[in-house]
C-alpha cells in the first residue's frame, strides 16, 4: 500500500522497524498543507580548520612558484599554484584572503592559536584562559531551532581537547567547547536515527540502515513524481554510499594515537585510510545539509602540535606525519612535501564544494553552494606564526558575496613575504612591521549576509570591502 504523503512529519523520515532516515524535500510536498515547504533563502553555514600553518617559501625560493600556499597576483587576475590547483574549477565560486589575522592572536605561537580561530578572543598564549562564543554558534542561536539538529561539531581527534589545545573549532555563549564528534558512524547515527535504544542497538550491528527501509521507500516513491523519483533514488544511493564508506573508515578508528620515540612508519596505515576517512567526514555533512537535518557545521581536520589521529593524515599522500613537514621545509623537498599534503587537503575540500554546487536547492533556487558559505582556513601562516592566515570562503552567492578573486589586506605585506621563508619556532616572536586587519571583520560581513543582525562579533565593529 501506497504510503499517504500526509502522513509524513514535518520532518519527513523513512521508516522501518525501529529506524528512520530523514528525507530531502520533495516538489510533491508543496502542495500539502501539514508538510512545511522549505524556505527559498535557507543560508547554511560550514567552517574547515587546517592546523600547522602552510607553505610560504621566499620568492627568490625555486619552490615559490609551484609551492606557495598563496595565489600568485591579485584581485581577479591570480593563478593558483599546485598547493591550490584542485580549486581552479570553482575558482568563480570562492575568494582568497591575505592580510587578515586576529590581533588577539597576532604575538601567540601558532600551536596555541586554534582555539581563538572562530572567537577572535583574547586566549593568550599561558596563564589564565576565558573563551567567547563562536561564529558558528552565533548563526545557531537564531536558525537552530528550524532544523533537527541546531549544528554538526565534528573533528578528525574528537572531544574538546584542552585550553589552548583545542580538539572543537565551536564555542558556546559562555565560551565553553562544545564536544566534537569524530566517529563516522556515530555522526550517521546521530543524523539519521530515531532516538530509540531498538534503533541503535541495529545499527550498531553494522546492519545497512536502507535494508531496513526499503518497503516504506519503494511505497513512497509510487507516490512521487518522476522527478523526486529520480532525486529519491539519487538521495539513497549517497546514503548507501556514505555507508560503505563509514565501514572503510572503521579502521581508520582503530589506529592508535601517536607516541612519543615511536617508529610510526611501522604502523599498518594505507594511503586509502585517511583519504576514505577525510572524505566521509565531508560527505556527512552534505547529507546533513541536504536533508536539512542542520544548516551549520564546523569540522577541524587536525589539532595543532601534531598532537592525535590527525597527525596521521598525511599519510594519504605518502608521508610519516602531517605535523613534521612544517617543520621540515628546509630539507631538500621540503616546500613540496608540505604544499602536496596542502594540495591534498585541497581537493578532497574542493570535491565537497563541488558537490554542493552540482546539487540544485531543494525548494529554492540555485544549487546549494550558492546557498552555503564555505569558511576554510588555519590560524597560522608560515611556520606557526599567528598573521596572514591562509584563508578561503567559497559559496554564498545567494547572499550577494562576489568571487572569482585573490584579496589583500593590510599594508606593508602586499607580497607575503614579511614572513616567508621562516623556519624555526623562534619566528613568532619576531616583530611585526607591516599592519593586517582584523579577521572578524569578515565575520561580522558574513554574519550580516546570513541575517544575523549585530553590531559587532570578536572584537569588530567593521566590516570587510569588497566581498
Amino acid at each position: 500500500m501506497n504510503t499517504p504523503l500526509s502522513t509524513l512529519d514535518r520532518r519527513k523520515f523513512l521508516r522501518g522497524t525501529g529506524v528512520a532516515l530523514a528525507l530531502p524535500w520533495f516538489e510533491s510536498f508543496s502542495g500539502l498543507a501539514d508538510i512545511v515547504k522549505p524556505s527559498s533563502n535557507r543560508k547554511r553555514l560550514a567552517c574547515f580548520y587546517l592546523p600547522d600553518g602552510v607553505p610560504m617559501p621566499r620568492a627568490d625560493d625555486p619552490a615559490y612558484k609551484d609551492w606557495s600556499w598563496f595565489p600568485h597576483g591579485k584581485g581577479e587576475n591570480f593563478t593558483f599554484t599546485k598547493c591550490l590547483e584542485p580549486m581552479d574549477a570553482l575558482r568563480q565560486d570562492l575568494t582568497v584572503f591575505s592580510g587578515l589575522s586576529h590581533p588577539a592572536a597576532r604575538n601567540i605561537h601558532g600551536h596555541s592559536n586554534a582555539d581563538q580561530f572562530l572567537t577572535g578572543a583574547p586566549t593568550g598564549g599561558a596563564g589564565d584562559y576565558s573563551n567567547t562564543i563562536s561564529l558558528d554558534q552565533v548563526f545557531a542561536s537564531q536558525v537552530g531551532e528550524q532544523t533537527r539538529h541546531a549544528s554538526l561539531v565534528l573533528s578528525t581527534d574528537g572531544g574538546t581537547g584542552s585550553p589552548r589545545g583545542a580538539q572543537t573549532m565551536s564555542f558556546n555563549r559562555y565560551g565553553r567547547p562544545i564536544p566534537a564528534e569524530h566517529k563516522p558512524k556515530r555522526i550517521f547515527d546521530m543524523l539519521f536515527v530515531k532516538s530509540s535504544a531498538n534503533a541503535a542497538r541495529r545499527l550498531a550491528m553494522s546492519k545497512s540502515a536502507l535494508d531496513d527501509l526499503m518497503i516504506d521507500a519503494n511505497s513512497l516513491k509510487r507516490s512521487l513524481s518522476k522527478h523526486d523519483q529520480g532525486t529519491l533514488d539519487e538521495y539513497l544511493q549517497s546514503v548507501r554510499d556514505t555507508e560503505l564508506k563509514i565501514e572503510k573508515a572503521k579502521r581508520w578508528m582503530n589506529i592508535p594515537l601517536p607516541q612519543v620515540n615511536v617508529d610510526h612508519l611501522q604502523l599498518d596505515i594505507t594511503p586509502e585510510d585517511p583519504r576514505v576517512y577525510l572524505q566521509t567526514m565531508y560527505e556527512l555533512i552534505y547529507l546533513a545539509f541536504k536533508t536539512d537535518s542542520t544548516r551549520i557545521a564546523t569540522y577541524q581536520l587536525g589539532r595543532e602540535n601534531g598532537v592525535g589521529i590527525s597527525d596521521y593524515l598525511a599519510r594519504a599522500v605518502g608521508f610519516k606525519l602531517t605535523h613534521q613537514l612544517s617543520h621540515g621545509t628546509k630539507k631538500p623537498g621540503g616546500w613540496e612535501n608540505f604544499g602536496t599534503y596542502c594540495r591534498f587537503i585541497s581537493e578532497e575540500f574542493g570535491r565537497f564544494a563541488a558537490k554542493l554546487k552540482s546539487t540544485p536547492e531543494v525548494g529554492g533556487d540555485g544549487n546549494m553552494l550558492e546557498n552555503s558559505l564555505l569558511l576554510f582556513g588555519s590560524a597560522s601562516s608560515s611556520f606557526h606564526l599567528s598573521r596572514n592566515y591562509p584563508l578561503i570562503l567559497a559559496g554564498g552567492k545567494k547572499m550577494g558575496f562576489k568571487h572569482g578573486q585573490y584579496l589583500k589586506f593590510g599594508q606593508g605585506n602586499e607580497d607575503n613575504q614579511a614572513d616567508a621563508g621562516v623556519s624555526t619556532d623562534a619566528g613568532w616572536r619576531g616583530e611585526m612591521n607591516y599592519e593586517e586587519e582584523p579577521l572578524s571583520n569578515l565575520f561580522l560581513t558574513m554574519l550580516h549576509r546570513l541575517g544575523v543582525e549585530t553590531d559587532s562579533f570578536g572584537g569588530s565593529n567593521d566590516t570587510l570591502a569588497g566581498v
